[in-house]
């Protein structure tokens, strides 16, 4: 299975290079084997991948902004999709990928695998005083991932109001690129 990364390599927007970029990076990164598709130069590329977005990804004006990804056919997202995959360590399911041995996104699914009905670890016996002690650690941690994950959710809306004030200005400038384009 190849990851197709469709991108437009002579975008005149700054924040769609720097996300296209940061899709590429990762990708390479992880080792992953992908094949750039440039929306650009290349027509066919264009419409395949306008063609192949599921019109509910799609922004509204209907026409979806590069990086676009795709696991050969299979529609994977779009930056936004990507990035929320990358921060919860999750971007081989995203991919459509198994997460090579080792890896967050396996330990991550190894850890979940062994954790029983009433939260406590598989492993955890129930000796005698082991499951107050047990039940402890529980709450303990509990409590920090729940600050941690406040945390992360403020970052990350944040984020995501910056972005959105930049895919707004992306559209705009894709748009008239087009419009551009078309006059010629």
């Amino acid at each position: 299975m190849v990851i197709k990364v469709f991108l437009a390599t002579s975008s005149g927007s700054t924040a769609i290079k720097k996300k296209q970029q940061d899709v590429v990076a990762f990708l390479e990164a992880l080792k992953v084997e992908y094949a750039q598709l440039d929306i650009a130069c290349n027509e066919q590329n264009r419409m395949w991948m306008r063609q192949n977005v599921p019109e509910e990804k799609k922004p509204s004006n209907g026409i979806p902004l590069p990086p676009q990804i795709f696991n050969e056919e299979s529609y994977c997202g779009d930056y936004e999709t990507f990035f929320d995959a990358k921060e919860d360590n999750a971007v081989y399911s995203f991919l459509g990928l198994a997460a090579p041995p080792g890896s967050k996104e396996a330990m991550k699914a190894d850890e979940e695998q062994h954790i029983v009905e009433n939260g406590t670890y598989a492993d955890e016996s129930n000796e005698e005083g082991a499951g107050d002690d047990s039940i402890g650690h529980a709450e303990e941690d509990g409590e920090q991932e729940e600050d941690l994950q406040s945390e992360e959710e403020e970052e990350l809306r944040q984020l995501e109001d910056e972005e959105e004030a930049d895919v707004e200005e992306e559209g705009e400038e894709f748009l008239e690129e087009t419009r551009e384009e078309v006059a010629e």
